[in-house]
């Protein structure tokens, strides 16, 4: 569980590591407050809630077992834990 949410954390991150990069290429002072204003704090945040939402759907739609498959909980055969699997 910690792996998506790692993911997701990370898809949130990087429009502003991208922008933080950005500025330090131009050497426009990636740590001045000026560069950092509301109204592209305000970008930067949709395009980071727009990418977790195109991750939500790519994860949806590709993800997870085939269409009209059966599950087969975890179970014990001959003394011995079988883990759960899609049939």
């Amino acid at each position: 569980m910690i792996r998506p949410l790692l993911i997701q954390a990370a898809l949130f991150l990087l429009p502003f590591a991208a922008y933080a990069v950005f500025l330090w290429a131009t050497r426009a002072g990636a740590v001045d407050p000026t560069t950092w204003s509301f109204k592209t704090l305000g970008w930067l945040t949709g395009a980071a809630l727009a990418l977790i939402v195109v991750s939500f759907v790519i994860m949806a739609q590709f993800g997870g077992a085939p269409p009209n498959s059966t599950y087969v909980p975890a179970h014990m055969e001959d003394g011995r834990l079988v883990p759960g699997r899609t049939q």
